[in-house]
């Protein structure tokens, strides 16, 4: 009875895998880890802006700004810094849902923003 050699184990069981060699291994990991790195970052980056552009027309709609899209290009450019002076600079209040349309309203607004009922 003849024992197999680990490496003999390892073609029968991969075929011409096994034999890659360290040099191809580490290769396609590090060019895996640097294409996957430096696109991840820039795609977070984007899909959290435009999750905050999203944000940022809804709440100006809400309280009842006529300039939801100003505030979204201030944000859009100038980032957190936008969003600092937006946040700053946006009417305070509490926000309530609206009874007829139910859409969210500023408590202390006469008037639905969204259907203009009381």
């Amino acid at each position: 009875m003849r024992i197999l050699y680990p490496a003999a184990t390892a073609v029968i069981l991969f075929g011409d895998r096994a034999f890659a060699g360290p040099e191809d291994a580490c290769s396609s990991l590090v060019g895996c880890g640097v294409c996957g790195g430096t696109l991840m970052i820039p795609i977070a980056l984007l899909v959290l802006s435009i999750a905050l552009l999203v944000w940022v027309a809804r709440d100006a709609k809400a309280r009842g700004m006529d300039n939801a899209v100003l505030w979204m290009l201030v944000v859009f450019f100038l980032n957190l810094l936008g969003l600092i002076v937006y946040l700053l600079s946006r009417p305070q209040g509490n926000l309530i849902r609206c009874a007829h349309c139910g859409n969210q309203r500023l408590q202390a607004s006469a008037k639905c923003p969204h259907c203009g009922n009381v």
